[in-house]
């Protein structure tokens, strides 16, 4: 074990207790002296209102990402489960932005929002709507950047759902079948209990996935405008790199992981539950 635990202390574990570390001080980058100020960044935070309006965008963005690809990634695998002339192409369509890198997908669709020339709006003016500005507008940014978020995830939600619907016991199907239930009963009775530990699993890791979003974010609207779209990770990007507070930014963190680890804990005991129910 000590060849994966060596590369694992040198850039996981002590950059984040060094991290924990600068939560309790104030820093500049530059200043040899570190001073030890406790608790105060964190009061700052809990002080300050940006904070929660950045908390309420991070949260936002979170639901509104996970649920749609969680959604439209089973839809996409049962589509596609079935064998039918093509399927691969569609496979491997779907999950070409998953391992295409965020910032070259995010200029491309800066160029597709546009608002004079862009795709998004010339297929509105073709159904005679008006244009939109996506990214500069504060009612349609964060819904923008969603938009290439969820495209990006699908393919991926997509390929662990397929192999999950493969593991589906077909035994259970064709008793469900004889005793007389539809496809809608066997779906939500049999598929979907079955493939439950995909779906938490995928609901876990791209949830934590959209809570550290940031390439779209700083590629698209760089947190605006009046930061409707700034996310935690972006705030603490601001407040460290930006601003030069490396003891707040440390701070803001430092609460992002824990908010990680509450929201995973909660999703588990959900699912004990459901599990334990069923």
């Amino acid at each position: 074990m000590l060849p994966a635990l060596v590369p694992l202390t040198i850039f996981w574990l002590a950059p984040m207790v060094y991290v924990f570390y600068l939560s309790f001080t104030t820093w500049d980058f530059m200043s040899p002296v570190k001073e030890f100020v406790f608790l105060e960044n964190f009061s700052s935070i809990l002080h300050d209102p940006a904070f929660y309006k950045t908390l309420k965008v991070t949260l936002l963005f979170s639901l509104g990402s996970v649920i749609p690809v969680l959604v439209g990634g089973l839809m996409l695998a049962l589509l596609l489960d079935h064998k039918l002339r093509g399927t691969s192409v569609y496979r491997l369509f779907i999950f070409m932005p998953w391992v295409t890198p965020t910032v070259a997908i995010s200029i491309v669709w800066s160029w597709i929002y546009e608002p004079k020339v862009g795709l998004a709006n010339s297929i509105l003016s073709v159904f005679g709507l008006k244009s939109i500005a996506w990214l500069q507008d504060s009612d349609w940014a964060l819904f923008s950047v969603l938009i290439v978020t969820i495209w990006k995830l699908l393919g991926w939600a997509m390929v662990f759902y397929l192999v999950a619907l493969q593991n589906v016991p077909p035994s259970l199907k064709e008793a469900a079948e004889l005793d007389g239930a539809n496809k809608y009963q066997r779906f939500f009775n049999i598929t979907l209990p079955v493939i439950s530990p995909t779906t938490f699993f995928l609901f876990i890791v791209m949830l934590i996935e959209s809570l550290q979003a940031y390439d779209q974010i700083n590629v698209l609207t760089q947190g605006g405008p009046s930061g409707n779209t700034r996310t935690l990770l972006y705030m603490y990007y601001l407040a460290a790199f930006d601003q030069f507070n490396v003891g707040y930014a440390s701070a803001i963190v430092i609460v992002l992981v824990i908010i990680c680890i509450v929201l995973s804990l909660c999703s588990m005991l959900v699912s004990r539950k459901m599990v334990h129910h069923s």
